[in-house]
């Protein structure tokens, strides 16, 4: 209960607070490449439940058919604005009204579309799904330049498939057996200190 409090009280400070920025935000990708300002994409929550995350658009429209869900290195699907928002991780800002809304939370596991989702071992799901997915989280931290490291691989959906998600899950079933609103603290700062 604590958690889910500390949540809504921080979503709900940080769109009030930004909500400037935000809006510089929208204009710009509006400004700078043709199509929606928002992108949702379907991930998996809390007890294998799926919801819709918002991002602000750091690709073309037509991304999702131009290649892989995961982003390699200098991905040309990319927008210009999009090279900054994701730089800065800008792009995740739109997320804290998933946080207000109850579909995540501002620290938790990094929730996953369905089909990698269908990877994991039952032990997996039952640990990992059992909390809110995060803006952020351990393994976020850890792999920040996962889209580097997919671009040095010979085939990078093998890359992440085989090495990236199990070592990600292994970090987030560490992470939901010793959390608490003093290690999400800690981890909300330690992003900020990545951040800026």
């Amino acid at each position: 209960m604590a958690k889910r409090i500390f949540d809504i009280v921080c979503a709900s400070l940080g769109l009030l607070l930004l909500s400037p920025l935000l809006i510089l935000l929208a204009l710009w990708i509006k400004w700078d490449s043709p199509g929606p300002v928002m992108f949702r994409q379907e991930r998996v929550g809390r007890f294998g439940r799926h919801f819709y995350i918002h991002k602000f658009r750091s690709m073309r429209v037509d991304a999702p058919a131009l290649g892989p869900q995961i982003t390699v290195g200098e991905d040309p699907r990319i927008t210009r604005s999009g090279r900054l928002l994701r730089a800065a991780k800008l792009d995740e800002l739109p997320q804290l009204w998933d946080v207000f809304r109850g579909a995540m939370s501002l620290v938790g596991p990094r929730p996953e579309v369905p089909r990698y989702v269908a990877l994991y071992t039952p032990e997996q799901r039952e640990l990992v799904l059992s909390v809110r997915p995060g803006i952020t989280d351990p393994a976020s931290l850890q792999f920040r330049n996962e889209s580097e490291i997919l671009a040095r691989a010979a085939d990078p959906e093998r890359e992440y498939v085989d090495v990236i998600l199990p070592a990600k899950l292994k970090i987030a079933g560490d992470y939901v057996r010793q959390a608490s609103l003093w290690t999400d603290v800690r981890l909300i700062l330690a992003t900020l200190r990545r951040l800026f």
